[in-house]
């Protein structure tokens, strides 16, 4: 039987959650996941996944689809430069060019993650969405919930091979937050400290004659306006909400 395991040639990783696993949805079950994009290009490696696939459907039809190749299988690989299936809408810049799939696996099968030469990469940091690298997935047939299809899944080894340009947001650069300040040492501040003005003086009692007068306060910024939300990220192929920052592609 074929081979339902691939090796891929470099892609690019994107909504990388290979460190620590996330839901997808809020209560849901956490995994580690990537979002895997394949240059067109690379025709070998497409040709391995197709090929792949087709072997996960014969398993399907011996085990899970009760003898029969349904007419219409789900599969995983969509079109980049064409539309996502959940909306219609079309995918992000980054997939231009390329296959898109996302693969992802169980808390209790965590993926390992080496270097260029083979070193474990023990630095969170160098970990994330843009790098580029090579990854070993497994497809697998499903029923579940009326659908049928083939799923993608981590097959534990992932190879960083480069560093690329981060995709989505990404902490400043300390330089940009403080380079303009380097070398120049903050007023101290007078904590606990009472004004020096009228030291020692009895304060001024209000004028019974007098009437008060009436003190206004200046509204704060943006007054009665609602509070602005931070945006909603949405997966790029599902079009469902991510929250904190979850898993993509499932």
């Amino acid at each position: 039987m074929t081979n339902t395991r691939v090796v891929t040639g470099e892609v690019r990783l994107s909504y990388v959650n290979l460190l620590k696993p996330r839901a997808s949805l809020q209560g849901g079950e956490e995994k580690y996941s990537v979002t895997i994009l394949l240059p067109k290009s690379d025709i070998q490696t497409k040709q391995m996944l197709d090929t792949a696939i087709e072997a996960a459907k014969q398993i399907g039809k011996e085990k899970k689809w009760n003898g029969v190749i349904p007419p219409m299988v789900s599969i995983p690989i969509h079109d980049g430069d064409g539309v996502k299936p959940s909306d219609g809408l079309p995918f992000g810049p980054e997939c231009k060019g390329h296959w898109v799939f996302s693969a992802s696996s169980k808390v209790d099968q965590p993926p390992k993650i080496v270097d260029a030469n083979l070193n474990p990469i023990l630095d969170p940091t160098e970990i994330y969405s843009g790098m580029y690298g090579r990854i070993a997935v497994n497809f697998a047939p499903y029923a579940a919930q009326g659908k049928k299809g083939i799923g993608c899944y981590l097959s534990t080894n992932v190879q960083k091979t480069r560093d690329g340009e981060p995709l989505g947001a990404s902490a400043p650069a300390a330089a940009d937050d403080f380079g303009s300040l380097a070398g120049t040492a903050p007023a101290a501040p007078n904590y606990g400290q009472q004004p020096a003005q009228n030291y020692g003086q009895a304060p001024q009692q209000p004028n019974p004659y007098q009437p008060a007068q009436p003190q206004y306060q200046q509204p704060a910024p943006n007054y009665g306006q609602p509070a602005q939300q931070q945006p909603v990220q949405y997966d790029p192929i599902t079009g469902q909400p991510i929250n904190n920052g979850g898993v993509y592609g499932i």
